[in-house]
């Protein structure tokens, strides 16, 4: 079956920039996760296809060389005859190709290439604030390529290494070299697929592969201070390699749910604190949560306007990897009275009355206006 266009799989378009590819791979990866789908086999075959999409088209050079060339950029041994600028070099120019921009993964594995290294993974973990703060551990559910029991990953029947024998090819190296002019090209092997080895009698379970499809359940330890956006790796967690060779890594990505009541800047976190007119007005003490749990009585002068922010140390995020916290701000918002009584609204109206004749009680106000009239006093209106 061929593969979607991996815009298309995206939902964007072809000039979007790093954001909205970002955006958009994270939107679908929380809705396509297998933890959120169990026993959706679909919605496992668009996770792993989303992951393959953006694995590409997040990396510049290989976006390049995807807009260029589509997937014959990415497959064994060039495009298989798809077309294009590369069949006049014999399959040859995908070697050259990748020996300038890198490695690109896909069927050749990922980094490990003819070694048959197994492909990284990525996956994704949503955790609260809460979690954020003083770390978490999370259990996630990982479709992917894992060691065949049955001939414990050498891809022998039985896993006898007897039956495993040094590609007489290229001789092990899993590369064959060829000149063609003034170039001396390195080709993947034919024989043996990168493997360096080949197989007299298959494994009946993985067809020779060394590793089955199958899902894994990891726990994964977050530490505290992670922020959106942290990238955990586990190392040997990734897709398992061909007939024994190494495993990929996993990449674990972190996104922190909003929160309700704080914003997190960095190590520092804010509270906004609306107040009652009179208790900006009079001052007095109001009591706030802090991320860890506690409590944090601020005191807050008579006077306060909306805006004002109040500095309280150590009360905010853990830096990772560190034992510093940075700090908490409470910041303040007046809030105008609704629905006033009939004695309310003749308190308040004698209040303006008083005030109106007094100076000093409104600063910011009397100021503004000043220069308001001062601006009409120069247009001579």
């Amino acid at each position: 079956m061929s593969k979607r266009d991996y815009y298309e799989v995206l939902g964007v378009g072809r000039d979007a920039d790093e954001d909205a590819l970002k955006k958009a791979y994270r939107k679908l990866a929380m809705k396509y996760h297998p933890d959120r789908n169990q026993g959706d086999q679909q919605a496992e075959v668009k996770f792993k296809e989303l992951n393959e999409a953006y694995d590409v088209l997040k990396d510049g050079e290989k976006r390049a060389a995807y807009d260029r060339f589509g997937h014959a950029a990415f497959e064994q041994g060039g495009p298989g005859g798809g077309g294009g600028g590369f069949q006049g070099f014999g399959g040859g120019f995908e070697d050259i190709f990748e020996e300038m921009f890198g490695r690109f993964g896909g069927g050749r594995g990922g980094r490990g290439g003819a070694t048959g290294r197994g492909a990284d993974l990525r996956t994704q973990v949503e955790i609260t604030l809460e979690e954020a703060f003083g770390g978490t551990k999370s259990n996630i559910r990982i479709p992917s390529s894992v060691s065949c029991e049955a001939c414990k990953g050498t891809g022998a029947e039985d896993g006898a290494t007897s039956g495993v024998q040094t590609c007489g090819t290229c001789n092990g190296q899993g590369k064959v070299r060829a000149q063609q002019g003034f170039f001396l090209i390195e080709r993947t092997c034919p024989t043996c697929g990168g493997s360096g080895r080949t197989i007299k009698n298959p494994c009946k379970i993985c067809h020779g592969a060394g590793r089955v499809q199958r899902d894994r359940n990891l726990n994964v330890t977050i530490p505290p201070g992670v922020e959106d956006g942290t990238r955990i790796r586990l190392a040997g967690e990734g897709e398992a390699g061909l007939r024994g060779a190494p495993s990929g890594d996993l990449y674990v990505d972190i996104a922190v749910k909003p929160h309700p009541i704080f914003q997190r800047e960095g190590a520092n976190i804010f509270i906004r604190v609306p107040l009652r007119m009179t208790q900006a007005a009079l001052g007095g003490h109001v009591e706030v949560p802090s991320i860890d749990g506690g409590r944090a009585r601020v005191t807050i002068p008579a006077g306060s306007q909306t805006g004002d922010q109040f500095r309280l140390r150590g009360k905010g995020f853990s830096v990772l990897r560190s034992a510093a916290r940075g700090d908490m701000y409470v910041q303040v918002s007046v809030e105008t009275p609704q629905n006033l009584t009939t004695r309310q609204r003749e308190l308040l109206e004698e209040f303006e009355g008083e005030a109106t004749s007094a100076s000093k009680t409104s600063p910011e106000s009397e100021g503004f206006f000043a220069k308001v009239k001062e601006f009409w006093d120069g247009l001579g209106r």
